[in-house]
């Protein structure tokens, strides 16, 4: 009889025993990028095998802790300010002693900079291959096909540039223009392309019967027009495409993209006044040229070019007295004399003195080279 209670006991308490709900705990510490302990980090444990969420926060230390966790398998993710920035997959609970999961934001950070420029390299090891998210491994994916596409891309518009720089600079204005129309068409963010594209279409143009250039110069204004669009701040794209309005004769057109050259760089804008008075020189229109290296010489009078044109577009306005006398315009003598001053043994240091006698002035030049040496003394 004893032995059958006992036999009873037995049986009920194993099934006792058995009843009693088995579970694990997690702990471990949570260290922020300066490898101190984070407080407050938000742990999230979800339960892989059944559906489970647990969560529990680090206490000042970094440090966290959860039990009466159902034996399983775990994903352990770290939240901080609402953004998850580790975690730890695969984690199974025991019985008896926590399982361990620490997480050290410094190292994962370090180790996500290493990954970030090996993917960016496509030098990834094998490690650093398995330690990849489905996620990442597709952004791998579309990385290495992007930039195979775009080392070829380049290549072939690398290709297309320097054909282009060629042909242009033997004067083949339409293999240049072919080449650089190619090169916009691969890539149209590329303000250069269109710079040069315009200058092939400008001299291709003036190689052409004056009936025929209208078409072309304005197939040069419009790549203009896209370069200044890329780049509006850039005063020698201004200044050339207001040459290009010019010897389109676009006039007004192009005094305002000289005014903004000028404006964009004073110190050039001597310069940049000058060359469009040169180029209406060159297409016949002297008289306006002649506005143009006034505005030159107020802006740099030391540009000693622009005095020697300055005299010379007013030289259309000589006048010659009934005894013979040749008597100039205002300001005509004193460019020559300026110029001579400047630039006394320079290109056009032979024709101003010419006009110099013409006008019955006598030739002096006060130039000083502020680099000769001084009397009584040696140049350093």
């Amino acid at each position: 009889m004893l032995r059958t209670v006992f036999g009873f006991l037995s049986v009920f308490l194993f099934f006792a025993v058995s009843g009693i709900a088995q579970t694990g705990s997690l702990e471990g510490d949570v260290k922020d990028e300066n490898g101190k302990g984070l407080q407050g980090a938000l742990v999230k444990i979800e339960r892989t095998d059944i559906k489970g969420n647990y969560k529990v926060k680090t206490d000042k230390k970094g440090h966290y802790f959860h039990a009466g966790l159902p034996l399983g398998t775990y994903n352990v993710t770290v939240e901080v300010e609402g953004k998850d920035v580790d975690h730890v997959n695969g984690v199974r609970t025991r019985l008896g002693d926590p399982t361990p999961v620490n997480f050290n934001l410094q190292q994962t950070k370090a180790t996500q900079q290493a990954l970030q420029k090996s993917m960016e390299t496509g030098t990834l090891t094998k490690e650093q291959e398995r330690s990849l998210t489905p996620e990442q491994k597709a952004a791998l994916e579309k990385q290495v096909k992007e930039r195979t596409q775009a080392m070829a891309k380049n290549k072939a518009l690398n290709d297309a540039f320097n054909a282009g720089r060629e042909a242009l600079n033997a004067k083949q204005y339409e293999a240049a223009a072919e080449a650089f129309q190619k090169g916009a068409e691969m890539d149209a963010n590329q303000h250069v392309i269109w710079a040069y594209l315009a200058d092939s279409y400008s001299g291709l143009a003036a190689s052409k019967p004056a009936a025929e250039r209208g078409p072309i110069y304005d197939k040069a204004i419009d790549a203009y027009g896209k370069a200044l669009a890329l780049k509006p701040d850039d005063a020698a794209y201004h200044n050339n495409y207001a040459l290009l309005l010019a010897r389109a004769g676009k006039m007004e057109e192009a005094k305002g993209e000289l005014t903004k050259a000028a404006q964009l760089d004073p110190t050039a804008a001597g310069k940049y006044y000058y060359n469009l008075g040169a180029v209406l020189v060159n297409t016949g229109q002297t008289a306006a040229a002649e506005d143009f290296f006034k505005k030159a010489i107020e802006a740099d009078p030391n540009y000693a070019p622009a005095q020697f044109q300055y005299a010379t577009a007013l030289s259309a306005k000589l006048q010659t007295t009934a005894d013979g006398k040749v008597v100039a315009p205002p300001g005509m003598k004193e460019a020559l004399e300026k110029y001579l001053a400047l630039d006394p043994n320079g290109q056009f240091a032979e024709a101003a003195k010419g006009m110099m006698q013409m006008l019955g002035a006598s030739i002096e030049t006060k130039y000083v080279d502020p680099n000769a040496p001084k009397k009584g003394g040696r140049k350093k």
